[in-house]
């Protein structure tokens, strides 16, 4: 099966043809670089690729007959990723689209010294 077809299957990209730009940017199978989406995947194979800031493992289990929905798509790859890193709560959160007066202050106060 092409790897772009299977990539849809997988709802690892909404569209064929935003797979096979997924594939164009940089895909490994089975460590080396592919750069074409007509690239044969089977039973095995270890495709590795980025999905925005995220670098993606999986393991082909099975080729999809269509792309159904989430759970049979889930059945066709088992993800061998390290889990995503857990967000940053250092950083201070807007209350909406534009920082207001609270913020602004909050942002400008210098950091308490940690030796005091």
């Amino acid at each position: 099966m092409r790897v772009d077809k299977w990539l849809w299957h997988a709802r690892f990209a909404k569209t064929r043809t935003v797979a096979a730009e997924l594939v164009k940017a940089g895909l490994r199978l089975n460590g080396t670089r592919i750069a074409k989406p007509a690239a044969q995947v089977g039973l095995g194979d270890v495709l590795t690729f980025a999905i925005g800031p995220r670098v993606r493992v999986v393991k082909v289990l099975a080729l999809g007959t269509r792309r159904g929905p989430a759970p049979e798509a889930q059945a066709l790859y088992d993800d061998l990723s390290p889990p995503p890193p857990p967000p940053d709560l250092s950083a201070p959160k807007a209350s909406g689209p534009r920082p207001d007066k609270r913020d602004r202050r909050r942002f400008a106060a210098p950091a308490p010294d940690r030796l005091d």
